[in-house]
């Protein structure tokens, strides 16, 4: 693996984000976090999961660097290979916990919604899903997956808005569930992780299908609205939004 560190601990598998300082999200990684939550998923001494990040970032989101050289088939894959990540997370059966060890917008914040519970750390970190500003649409499967977790009316305004939370804004609307000191955030993860993985297996499994039943059926829709993202992702007004974005990551 070149983006991931992977290590275990009395049966939890901890999943670390590490593509650079802030992990920003690109094919390799998100193709390699795919085939770990597979394999995890398939591995019967696997009883759950830890998604963290590094110090200070959890994940920058996508890598619009790299991404904005894509070609059009190369994009094209990509996008269908994120939305199925999304979707493969989100259908987890086994307890997923993410440990947000910083700054986390944008693609960063959606791989943290797929999680079961998320520990954030505390200080001067931002979090939230701010795709509209940066001339991405927002599909719905995206805007359900944010709703179960901030309400729709919190969900409208702030993906409207393309608004960053702060950790203790995040906390209070829902966005995370508790926040701790930087020494303890993954710590906290895994205690939260050993109570889910603790009950009876197959009634956590089946209950979490339960609760996410409506989700799930959302998210299988996600391919067919891919191609409006794509189309905007390639007109002229969205690339020069990009282009001035690459501009200013590259300073």
């Amino acid at each position: 693996m070149n983006t991931l560190q992977i290590t275990h601990r009395d049966g939890h598998a901890i999943v670390r984000l590490s593509r650079g300082r802030a992990n920003p999200l690109n094919a390799e990684l998100v193709n390699e976090l795919r085939d770990t939550l597979k394999q995890l998923q398939q591995d019967d001494a696997v009883k759950g999961m830890i998604l963290t990040g590094s110090k200070g970032f959890f994940s920058a989101g996508l890598d619009v660097i790299e991404l904005y050289g894509y070609d059009e088939p190369t994009m094209r894959q990509f996008w269908y290979d994120f939305n199925a990540l999304v979707s493969e997370m989100t259908s987890f059966d086994k307890p997923l916990v993410c440990a947000i060890t910083g700054h986390s917008p944008a693609g960063g914040c959606l791989l943290s919604i797929c999680a079961d519970y998320r520990v954030m750390t505390e200080g001067k970190y931002r979090i939230g899903l701010n795709e509209i500003p940066v001339g991405i649409t927002i599909p719905p499967t995206i805007f359900n997956l944010y709703a179960f977790w901030l309400g729709h009316g919190t969900a409208y305004r702030a993906l409207a808005e393309g608004r960053l939370f702060s950790t203790t804004e995040a906390h209070a609307v829902g966005l995370v569930d508790e926040l701790t000191p930087a020494d303890q955030t993954e710590s906290r993860a895994y205690e939260k992780l050993a109570q889910y993985t603790a009950f009876l297996p197959d009634v956590w499994r089946q209950s979490k299908r339960n609760m996410r039943a409506r989700l799930l059926k959302d998210l299988h829709l996600a391919d067919e609205v891919a191609e409006q993202s794509l189309a905007q992702w390639w007109k002229p007004e969205s690339r020069a939004v990009l282009k001035g974005i690459v501009e200013q990551l590259k300073k």
